[in-house]
């Protein structure tokens, strides 16, 4: 059977934890490919909201098998405590199986990222600050610690010296900062967390081949979004990973035939946290309006999100890199009291025109946006449970949409709640 990606188009926020929430009820397994915990997807079930960082959005319904691939940088004591959190609001989350292959955040991770952040100053990336990058950096080094090394106390304790001295001695001499303890570490990790994780691990790539053998539907999760891609995004204001739907072979340790379909997750605006180029950005009143109208407030940090029109530029771009096979269209809904609605159709700098982005950053922050003027529908549109209910505005806007960006538009999203959307027809 067949496996789905689910990516965002954007700079993530898209709603990416919402739509593999409404994916995964005709799904048998959801797995995370990427990222760590410096992601946050929000899920309304019957109006409580579930905020979700490592553990897949699909572990919601009870029939999934939640999966966390080896592509993921996972901080155990952040696991530990969603999954505690999950099962005190009365969801089972012992389905969960995590990669062996997966590395650990350690504390040093986590150190080193908050001080380079306060060393970069105002050339600062914007980073959560959880040592999602350090991990992924020592991932690339190879002298990261990976989950299977919970497993075999001895091994921990040789890799944990190996690089800690090195650490020590960055945190140290660099930093001025105190040396962190091996054993303190080895303590914290091998004898409080190890036990409870210990049954969780599994060789994931098996799980996830014999699923597809056995004729289970697969959804691949992402965390952060196209243009956040080390390789393809805003670089340096950009993640550490892959998002994009490459990335769901390496980090899930699928083939490319396994893959049928991509679905890109584009909200009906953008949205960027952080620093980087944004060209539609937005301020003043209307941004204020979008900011407060669609909670754009991190999930996980609670940082302001900046706001702009949608960017055609952007998603067309993140339409080839992905293979877009379909999109969900999120947050309709916060445009119900424009009067009108931009579309940036286009770039221009210095004369030239832009249909993708230019490959050249210095290009890219001095383009000016070209824009298509819509009207707005000022009608609340969350009530709508058919497409066709939606006012004549709101259907052309969406087909407006789809034609500039030249992939079809399957979900239309009205609203935060599991059942608030719809699909064009």
């Amino acid at each position: 059977m067949p496996a789905s990606v689910v990516v965002g188009t954007q700079w993530g926020d898209e709603g990416k934890g919402r739509t593999v929430d409404l994916l995964a009820r005709d799904m048998d397994m959801v797995v995370r490919y990427q990222g760590g915990h410096n992601a946050g997807h929000r899920i309304v079930v019957n109006g409580e909201a579930f905020a979700l960082q490592l553990v897949p959005s699909g572990v919601l319904y009870p029939h999934i098998t939640p999966v966390i691939g080896n592509g993921v940088v996972v901080d155990p004591a952040v696991l530990l405590a969603e999954y505690d959190q999950l099962s005190a609001r009365g969801v089972d989350p012992s389905r969960l199986v995590v990669s062996g292959n997966a590395h650990l955040i350690m504390p040093y991770h986590q150190e080193l990222d908050r001080l380079t952040e306060r060393f970069l100053g105002k050339n600062a990336l914007g980073t959560t600050k959880r040592g999602i990058g350090p991990a992924y950096a020592d991932k690339s080094s190879r002298v990261g610690l990976r989950v299977q090394d919970l497993l075999d106390p001895k091994i921990f304790r040789e890799k944990l010296a190996l690089v800690l001295h090195e650490k020590n001695l960055i945190l140290t001499k660099i930093y001025n900062r105190p040396a962190l303890s091996a054993q303190d570490i080895a303590s914290k990790y091998l004898d409080e967390m190890a036990p409870r994780i210990a049954p969780m691990i599994g060789d994931t790539v098996t799980i996830v081949h014999d699923a597809l053998a056995a004729g289970q539907r697969i959804l691949l999760e992402s965390a952060q979004a196209t243009f956040l891609d080390l390789d393809h995004g805003t670089y340096p204001f950009v993640t550490s990973s892959n998002p994009i739907a490459g990335g769901a072979c390496i980090g899930a340790g699928l083939g490319p035939r396994d893959i049928t379909d991509v679905i890109g997750i584009a909200k009906a605006y953008i949205t960027r946290v952080g620093a980087g180029p944004f060209p539609t950005e937005l301020d003043g009143e209307l941004a204020e309006l979008l900011v407060e109208r669609g909670h754009e407030f991190g999930t996980n940090t609670g940082r302001r999100r900046r706001v702009g029109w949608f960017d055609a530029v952007m998603t067309r771009q993140a339409a080839r890199l992905n293979s877009l096979s379909e999109i969900a269209l999120t947050k309709l809904d916060v445009l119900d009291t424009l009067d009108e609605i931009k579309v940036c159709v286009g770039y221009e700098a210095k004369g030239v025109h832009y249909d993708h982005p230019p490959y050249h950053q210095s290009v890219l922050h001095e383009v000016t946006p070209l824009y298509e003027t819509l009207p707005g529908w000022r009608t609340d549109i969350t009530s709508a449970t058919k497409y066709e209910q939606l006012p004549s505005e709101a259907k052309h806007y969406v087909k407006f949409l789809e034609e500039t960006i030249g992939v079809a538009i399957s979900v239309v999203s009205v609203g935060p709640g599991r059942e608030q959307f719809v699909r064009p027809t």
